[in-house]
């Protein structure tokens, strides 16, 4: 659990050379020599609609996104 939400989180502090780890939209600020950080459930792996026609509104799961908004804001309202 983080703190701030009641959401369970798992944190990996990964080498770019990690198959996945540059899927999203941060690779852009690496390529530019810029610190980024990402925040995913690894939806591709788990969720069959990602990406796919199927991939509509009433698929997601909006109370978890929730949780993960709380817990991120909580997170760096509380950044020391």
């Amino acid at each position: 659990m983080i703190e701030g939400s009641s959401i369970n989180v798992e944190s990996i502090n990964a080498p770019k050379s990690m198959v996945g780890i540059d899927f999203s939209d941060h690779l852009n600020y690496w390529n530019n020599n810029l610190p980024a950080l990402m925040i995913t459930n690894t939806s591709f792996y788990r969720n069959k609609n990602y990406h796919e026609p199927t991939d509509t509104p009433e698929t997601l799961d909006y109370d978890k996104m929730a949780e993960v908004v709380k817990g991120v804001y909580w997170a760096i309202v509380n950044m020391k």
